[in-house]
């Protein structure tokens, strides 16, 4: 369902932009254009926020509004234009793409159920088992499922429902409290800590990493394996903890479920055998995670190495060739085209800010402000990390948030002598984990909490408690992984 146009988040942007643009002087080290296409880009994110239209509609009006201007290049339209639509060239926007084009496979062939119903049928005498199915079915396609909101959402959220509604627990009853509340409350924080383990676990990731890459001059790129191998400790113990921390905190009032292990089995038996289609995608699964990890070119040289876009295009084509997918699927998978266009658009934007020296600007007030409290590095990172953790609540999307803020607070710690690669991994962990925050913090969220098993107050709550829960495994497991892989 398409997104209609909103007139008051629209003016509010406009005006947010106009003022920029026109009524706020240009700060002294700013050039003109930087200033002016900062106007655009936080009208655009402030539109995008107050969800004025759809997202990719907004995408298209900056990329117009970058190229009319021709803030970026303003000596020549053509240069401005090119320019606009540069960031359809960026592989890793492709990739993002492309994963998701995959990972409609698991919907399609039924294997993301499979796998779901599989881990319950073996875990589920219980129902804090039940919570552990979950997070291992949610971490299991992770991995090949970019896009978060349809895995937490389109994939585990309708299991997780099945089960609630096998015991009687319903919104509609008002049952929640039997088991469907806590069960929701472990389907969505599987979410964000299972996003915050790989590259291609949500669609920020690979923004992520472009703007690591370019605030560090190429010195320090995180690849498929370096961020899996990072986030492995911190992330699993984080899912260890989870669904224990929310079955103290949420106690379901029905603790043995028996039955369903046997529910599942039986969803299992409806299913029947794996099917063909089926053995291909675990097939594209396994070849896609070996290739993404560097597994031949590690056991056979860096000459059987491939770039992680060329390995997505590779598991796409075979989907294709096996007839798995058609391209009827590829074209009808709208949230990975509609991804690669807002993507486009705002990592040009971003990129551009950086090339204009406003990035390096703000970060030099941000590092000033910082440095006035006189702290050791440590302290200095996690307030970086704080500050940008919780702003998420003024945020309604992941990929807006990271754009506007990522690389300007990563600038401000290098240039504070923090390690590098302990703050870019710091940030990247934080970049998922804000989800946990609000019922509107991204994508999946929405989904779970419109099916009324949890109340706002319980969704706060619990969300808070369990961001400072994953930031403490973060900042002290993650801390001390990373020393031991000599990253600080």
């Amino acid at each position: 369902m398409m997104r209609p146009f909103a007139p008051l988040p629209t003016a509010i942007a406009l005006i947010i932009g106009l003022a920029i643009w026109f009524v706020i002087p240009v700060p002294d080290g700013v050039a003109p254009e930087a200033w002016q296409l900062l106007a655009i880009f936080v009208a655009t994110i402030a539109a995008i926020i107050g969800k004025a239209m759809s997202i990719g509609a907004l995408a298209m009006i900056g990329i117009t509004l970058v190229a009319i201007t021709g803030v970026t290049n303003p000596d020549s339209p053509k240069g401005a234009v090119l320019d606009a639509l540069s960031g359809f060239s960026n592989p890793l926007i492709w990739l993002i793409g492309l994963a998701m084009m995959i990972s409609r496979g698991l919907a399609k062939t039924g294997l993301g159920n499979r796998i779901g119903y599989a881990f319950i049928s073996i875990f589920g005498k219980r129902t804090l088992g039940i919570g552990y199915a979950l997070t291992l079915a949610e971490l299991t396609i992770a991995p090949i499922t970019p896009s978060n909101t349809a895995r937490g959402g389109a994939i585990i959220h309708p299991i997780m429902r099945s089960i609630a509604d096998s015991f009687g627990s319903s919104p509609e009853q008002g049952t929640s409290n039997r088991i469907g509340r806590y069960l929701a409350l472990v389907n969505y924080h599987a979410n964000p800590i299972s996003s915050a383990m790989f590259i291609t676990a949500t669609a920020p990731n690979p923004l992520i990493v472009d703007l690591i890459s370019k605030a560090t001059g190429g010195s320090f790129s995180i690849t498929w394996t370096q961020w899996a191998v990072a986030a492995l400790v911190p992330g699993l113990v984080a899912l260890l903890v989870m669904p224990l921390a929310l079955y103290f905190l949420y106690p379901p009032e029905l603790k043995r479920t028996p039955d369903a292990t046997q529910f599942a089995r039986d969803k299992l038996g409806e299913m029947g055998p794996l099917s063909g289609q089926e053995w291909i995608m675990i097939g594209v699964f396994a070849m896609l995670l070996l290739l993404w990890a560097g597994v031949p070119a590690m056991l056979f040289g860096p000459a059987l190495a491939v770039n992680a876009t060329t390995v997505a295009l590779l598991g796409l084509s075979t989907l294709l060739i096996s007839g798995v997918l058609t391209w009827d699927d590829v074209l009808k998978e709208k949230s990975a085209w509609d991804t690669i266009v807002w993507f486009s658009a705002l990592v040009m934007m971003a990129s551009f800010l950086g090339k204009l020296g406003l990035i390096g600007w703000f970060s030099g007030v941000i590092q000033q402000g910082i440095a006035s409290f006189d702290m050791g590095w440590f302290a200095m990172a996690l307030a970086l990390v704080g500050i940008f953790f919780y702003t998420h609540y003024f945020f309604a999307s992941v990929t807006a948030h990271v754009t506007a803020m990522f690389g300007a607070f990563l600038a401000a710690g290098i240039a504070l002598d923090i390690p590098t690669p302990y703050l870019a991994l710091m940030m990247a962990g934080a970049s998922s984990l804000m989800m946990s925050l609000t019922h509107y913090a991204t994508g999946t969220a929405p989904i779970i909490f419109g099916s009324g098993y949890i109340e706002m107050g319980t969704w706060w709550k619990a969300g808070f408690i369990m961001s400072l829960i994953n930031l403490a495994i973060w900042i002290t497991v993650g801390s001390l992984w990373w020393k031991v892989l000599g990253y600080w």
